[in-house]
């Protein structure tokens, strides 16, 4: 049974960072594409970063250079550390994975999903 669980989530000032962490089970890491979502209220998820199988990074236009996104293959594990946080990046985030790159780039539902966690940032 796949399970991806995310976490660290909260309420911070603007400027302020969080660290959210995604624990997965039935899904090694390693072998899937992983990255994070968000969507924004009455709006469709967006991708916000994604580690493909090999290492490489890539990121939505909005948070370079204020997020990372890192990933701990031994544990099975999914990161993503935002700084500068700002009040347009209050969402709820989601930890995914997927198979393919196709996949996960257009955030299929067939992909596996977290159940969210929520970051608001107030100004």
């Amino acid at each position: 049974q796949v399970q991806l669980v995310e976490s660290g989530g909260g309420s911070v000032q603007a400027g302020g960072s969080l660290r959210l962490s995604c624990v997965t089970s039935g899904v090694t890491s390693g072998s899937f594409y992983m990255g994070w979502f968000r969507q924004f209220l009455g709006k469709e998820r967006q991708g916000v970063a994604t580690i493909h199988r090999d290492g490489v990074i890539t990121y939505a236009d909005s948070v370079k250079g204020r997020f990372a996104i890192s990933r701990d293959n031994a544990n099975n594990a999914l990161y993503l550390q935002m700084n500068n946080l700002k009040p347009e990046d209050t969402a709820m985030y989601y930890c995914a994975a997927a198979p393919t790159l196709a996949q996960m780039i257009r955030g299929y539902e067939s992909n596996f999903w977290g159940q969210g966690t929520q970051v608001t940032v107030s100004s």
